[in-house]
């Protein structure tokens, strides 16, 4: 490359969640375009793989403690860009905090800036003044959105035009793993964050239950780790769910589980472009989601790859558990199409896109 072709790509960790999956994928991605990837996480969390070095600034500075790590850490960063002669950085954290964000654009200086958008609740990545978020953001060089929906609210909420939607990728898994030990016999998954406030799991369980699909034994199983577990358990009772959910921690190697389910679900009262919904198609496992903010619309081809329903309307979602279940025609339909419907999601796809991207100047 003619151009500096270091990069690095600072995330709050690389475990967990979607967005962090996304990071592992990102310098995957950069990695094959020729770039030299610098990745930088500010907690000790390291569950998906990853192309290039690794800064664990949670490990480095585990014994630090209150604001006086947050600047080390963040001098840190700035000495490290510098040292290693990086030129671009892409932000995938979430920047609430006004001080924080002020104290990182000293940090980032003139470098190219390439800041991210998960999330349709842009108060997770922007503060509500309309004033310090252009002087933070405006002079970025991308403000880069993983869904039209969002990109839209950024501008028209903030008047941004350094705009631009890059969807995330997925793999395609080569062949079938075997049904993994611990699942059940026929179910339905959600996996991710277990967040109440944001997955809406008490909607999910309450149409559960109006379904009585159980009674065919077709189960739940819900995959992942969070604040909103013992919630979720306590719902689980009190909707006497107890042999019907099952709940498995955080999956490393998620797929298996994705593969031998009947199809996954979501129910959150928002997103940005969910990865648990183009994970299940991309292994040909139809999805039923509500149409939050953002993301499902632009996913799912309502009949065709999956079920999309209107958000919190509990007998609606109810409907849709049933039919996936006993209507064998939409869901064989729904099946056969899942793949094809995001071949555009490819990594080749998507990286070619970041390579454009980077490019301009």
């Amino acid at each position: 490359m003619k151009n500096n072709n270091k990069i690095a790509i600072v995330s709050a960790s690389l475990g967990v969640g979607g967005a962090e999956r996304f990071g592992g994928l990102l310098s995957f991605m950069l990695h094959d375009l020729g770039y030299e990837v610098h990745n930088i996480i500010i907690l000790d969390y390291v569950d998906y793989e990853y192309k290039g070095s690794l800064v664990n600034l949670g490990k480095l500075f585990a014994n630090e403690n209150g604001i006086f790590r947050a600047v080390k850490k963040g001098k840190y960063i700035a000495r490290y860009l510098s040292e290693n002669n990086i030129e671009m950085v892409i932000d995938n954290r979430s920047r609430p905090i006004i001080a924080r964000e002020l104290f990182t654009k000293w940090i980032y200086g003139n470098r190219k800036k390439y800041y991210f958008f998960h999330s349709s609740n842009l108060k997770m990545y922007l503060t509500n003044s309309v004033f310090w978020a252009k002087y933070i953001f405006s002079k970025a060089t991308k403000l880069v959105c993983v869904s039209t929906e969002i990109e839209e609210k950024l501008k028209s909420k903030y008047q941004f035009t350094n705009t631009k939607t890059i969807y995330n990728p997925i793999i395609f898994p080569d062949n079938v793993a075997e049904k993994p030990n611990d699942a059940p016999e026929s179910y339905f998954l959600f996996f991710g964050r277990l967040e109440e406030e944001i997955k809406n799991f008490s909607l999910m369980l309450k149409s559960f239950s109006i379904s009585k699909v159980y009674e065919t034994g077709t189960k739940l199983l819900i995959i992942g780790d969070g604040s909103g577990k013992d919630f979720i358990q306590t719902k689980i009772k009190q909707l006497n769910l107890e042999n019907h959910v099952q709940l498995l921690p955080f999956q490393k190697n998620i797929i298996p589980y994705i593969q031998h389910a009947r199809y996954t679900i979501l129910t959150s009262n928002f997103e940005g472009f969910p990865m648990s919904l183009i994970e299940s198609l991309a292994v040909a496992t139809p999805v039923i989601s509500v149409d939050c903010e953002t993301g499902p619309k632009e996913i799912i081809q309502n009949r065709q790859n999956g079920l999309l329903v209107p958000n919190h309307d509990e007998t609606a979602l109810a409907k849709a558990i049933i039919d996936m279940v006993s209507d064998k025609n939409l869901y064989q339909t729904c099946k056969n199409n899942a793949q094809k419907s995001v071949e555009n999601l490819s990594l080749t796809n998507i990286a070619q896109q970041w390579k454009q991207l980077l490019a301009e100047k």
